[in-house]
């Protein structure tokens, strides 16, 4: 049974090129305006179709700018489609880039508080699983610091230790992992294969090969915003190392 659902999903962001950044640009757009460039039209995901079986794990695989991290902002419903319909089913607990979650002003313990409610955790079964946030993350000399002054390592540690103690039907990993160091992301990756025995359904995104062939069953590939391939892992990462074998081969003779 599919508990995520996009049928047909584009999503468009408008770029504008001559945006005011001060009250002085502001006032000189004024007598510009038959000059301005219009917006351009950049789209993340075009036409987009698939879903994901309870329990199943998913592999997101592509190019810098492919539209990953756009499909899991839509699955939060941090943003909304262009066009296209998208249904999520269950509690859904995320790891995105770097900053998104936390107020910098809070201190990682208000912060865990602070998102656990949003997730529907109630301020008891947080205190419950306190320490075992805090122990995950390994932060227990600075939980009570505002996060604007972790390190990214420290504050990917945090946010990581939350999400896999909310109990979510459903996880989200973008590319987040990859700030932390070396030990730390085995230790996710363990944790993630342990979410994964105990049934809950895992969207993961990385440029690591190895990492998605490890975790994933099936893996799609995402390219210029467009769904290229989906299928057993194995043999959509293959192709997806042919297809760069082969770019940078053809970018390297052009540059001859």
């Amino acid at each position: 049974m599919a508990i995520i659902r996009l049928a047909n999903v584009s999503k468009c962001f408008h770029i504008q090129p001559d945006r005011p950044r001060s009250f002085q640009d502001l006032a000189l757009s004024l007598f510009r305006r038959s000059q301005r460039r219009p917006r351009e039209e950049f789209w993340a995901l075009k036409d987009v179709s698939f879903a994901v079986d309870a329990g199943e794990t998913l592999g997101i695989i592509g190019s810098n700018g492919s539209g990953k991290s756009t499909c899991l902002k839509l699955l939060t419903k941090i943003i909304e489609p262009t066009s296209g319909a998208i249904d999520v089913q269950g509690r859904v607990s995320a790891l995105l880039e770097l900053g998104a979650g936390f107020h910098p002003e809070l201190t990682g313990r208000e912060n865990v508080y602070l998102n656990a409610s949003l997730l529907g955790v109630s301020r008891h079964e947080m205190t419950r699983r306190f320490d075992d946030v805090v122990g995950f993350a390994e932060l227990e000399r600075f939980i009570d610091v505002p996060v604007k002054f972790y390190s990214s390592g420290m504050y990917v540690r945090l946010a990581f230790a939350t999400a896999i103690n909310v109990d979510p039907d459903i996880l989200l990993v973008d590319e987040v992992l990859a700030v932390g160091d070396q030990s730390f992301q085995e230790k996710c990756l363990e944790r993630i294969h342990e979410l994964k025995a105990r049934g809950v359904t895992i969207v993961f995104v990385s440029h690591s090969l190895d990492a998605v062939r490890s975790l994933c069953e099936r893996t799609i590939w995402l390219q210029e915003g467009r769904l290229q391939d989906d299928g057993i892992t194995g043999g959509v990462v293959d192709r997806y190392l042919h297809y760069i074998r082969n770019r940078d081969e053809a970018e390297a003779m052009a540059e001859r």
